[in-house]
């Protein structure tokens, strides 16, 4: 519905929101996360969750359930719950490929950003693995409204 874009559309900037309980010299590392570090950075999502729960705003609740879930995979190998499918909340399941293709074709300092092609063959190798298949079909169906809306964000 319009109203669930609408939530979507300002709840989802929450995602990562329980990073500010991560360490710095863990959430700014330049490289690759030891298995310690990387147990610490997955709590980043009940710390979300638990920041916005008890939330009156419908904004902020939803932003809740995108934070806690955004990690989950479809397949069931996700965190923090390894929830599966239909099991994840659909604000998550859509936020988990609007967050991996973000991060693929962004660069960051340790990492070139990904070609559009390549993110989008990614996110279809993921479908029914890391990705809802229904949605990452639906995301496919619309390629060009994403390339354009892609190609706008690195002109600017």
């Amino acid at each position: 519905t319009e109203k669930e874009q609408d939530l979507i559309y300002y709840a989802a900037p929450f995602h990562d929101l329980g990073k500010v309980g991560i360490e710095d010299k863990i959430l700014l590392k330049p490289g690759k996360l030891t298995g310690d570090e990387f147990e610490i950075m997955k709590t980043h999502s009940i710390k979300g969750y638990e920041i916005l729960k008890d939330s009156k705003s419908d904004y902020l609740k939803a932003g809740a359930s995108i934070a806690l879930t955004h990690h989950e995979k479809y397949d069931g190998s996700g965190y923090p719950y390894g929830l599966k499918a239909e099991d994840i909340h659909i604000y998550g399941r859509i936020v988990a490929i609007a967050d991996v293709f973000d991060a693929l074709t962004s660069t960051r300092p340790y990492e070139k950003a990904w070609s559009f092609e390549d993110a989008i063959n990614y996110l279809f190798e993921e479908r029914s693995k890391h990705f809802d298949p229904v949605l990452i079909d639906l995301f496919l169906k619309n390629k060009k409204k994403v390339k354009k809306i892609y190609t706008s964000l690195i002109k600017s």
